[in-house]
């Protein structure tokens, strides 16, 4: 099978990118044509799926905004066109402005965020979803896929949209270590409003408690002013011994549409604090994490000391959701992904 992929994010560095290098990386079957448009160096996932046999990797004379943007407003390029070659299928990884052209595709929906919460982005960020059209997207995609059974029922409600499978991601390889516990609750992700960062500094501060955060975005001041410790970027190692060391993951999030952190947490040993929503309960069951209100500052800092109090319950906690990351591999999810696009392929 020749399959098509846009490969924009392949090295954004944020939750998209770990979803495409994670199932790139499994789908080995098959021939893989990948569009990272510009000139611009190639990262190093991009580098290391450009080295396999069955990878070829396609790049523009313009950026990606430019090549994508034109194409959602004219039709063309087209994804197929820029790929050249025969096409079996082309896969969108994620919902974004590009015209498909005539090969069958799938699409994979990770949330709805734009539309339930267009207020957390810049009005760059809302011209650039308008532009993707997500609605027109999934309705004329041969397959849509889900990362979980909580969104597929969200884009059956909200979208009138039956033909959504759930192929739940894998999770990297993270490395556990023994390293002395911290008193410091740990963040990772974007500091975006969505996520609500400043809400866990706020709520740490309350406990009495140190709140780390490992990643970056507009949010940082704010977080920082609000008694956070910013961390920037770490690399997995580093991050492995964040999570290890951690008195717990906390995610309070107002949204969400899978949730890496947790889950690597979990394989590290390290409970977690999250938000209530049902993408999260779906994860990580109900005695895998703490569930908090999303915008409860008292609720989450008591969530803090309950934890920090109870060794017990941390251990418990943190068994729970183990059990639930182990299912999480890439090459399970690359084999369900492939099925769909075979399926349409044919």
């Amino acid at each position: 099978m020749r399959v098509g992929v846009d490969a924009r994010h392949l090295d954004a560095g944020r939750g998209i990118a770990v979803y495409l290098q994670g199932m790139l990386g499994a789908l080995t079957e098959d021939e893989l044509s990948l569009l990272v448009p510009g000139r611009a160096p190639l990262g190093p996932a991009a580098r290391d799926l450009a080295a396999r046999p069955d990878v070829r990797v396609v790049r523009t004379r313009a950026p990606g905004r430019a090549v994508h943007g034109a194409a959602a407003l004219t039709g063309v390029p087209t994804v197929a066109h820029l790929l050249g070659g025969d096409l079996d299928v082309v896969w969108i990884p994620a919902l974004a402005p590009v015209a498909p052209g005539d090969v069958p595709y799938v699409v994979t929906v990770h949330d709805r965020s734009f539309e339930e919460r267009p207020g957390d982005f810049t009005p760059y960020e809302r011209l650039w979803h308008a532009a993707a059209r997500p609605r027109r997207l999934a309705a004329r995609a041969g397959g849509v896929v889900t990362d979980t059974a909580a969104v597929r029922d969200e884009l059956r409600s909200a979208w009138g949209l039956e033909h959504a499978t759930v192929v739940a991601p894998g999770l990297r390889a993270v490395a556990p270590r023994d390293v002395p516990d911290a008193q410091y609750v740990l963040f990772v992700g974007a500091l975006e409003p969505r996520k609500d960062p400043v809400a866990l500094a706020r709520a740490a501060s309350s406990a009495g408690v140190a709140a780390w955060f490992a990643g970056t975005g507009r949010l940082a001041d704010a977080v920082r002013a609000a008694g956070g410790r910013l961390l920037g970027r770490p690399s997995d190692a580093e991050l492995d011994g964040l999570l290890a060391g951690a008195l717990a993951l906390v995610l309070p999030s107002h949204l969400e549409g899978f949730g890496f952190p947790p889950l690597e947490a979990a394989l590290c040993g390290t409970p977690s604090i999250v938000s209530d929503l049902p993408v999260l309960r779906e994860t990580l069951g109900d005695d895998g994490a703490l569930f908090v209100a999303p915008g409860d500052d008292s609720a989450l800092a008591a969530a803090i000391l309950r934890l920090r109090d109870d060794a017990a319950l941390r251990g418990a906690t943190a068994d729970q959701a183990y059990a639930r990351a182990r299912a999480h591999t890439w090459e399970r999810a690359a084999r369900e992904l492939r099925a769909v696009l075979a399926e349409v392929a044919a």
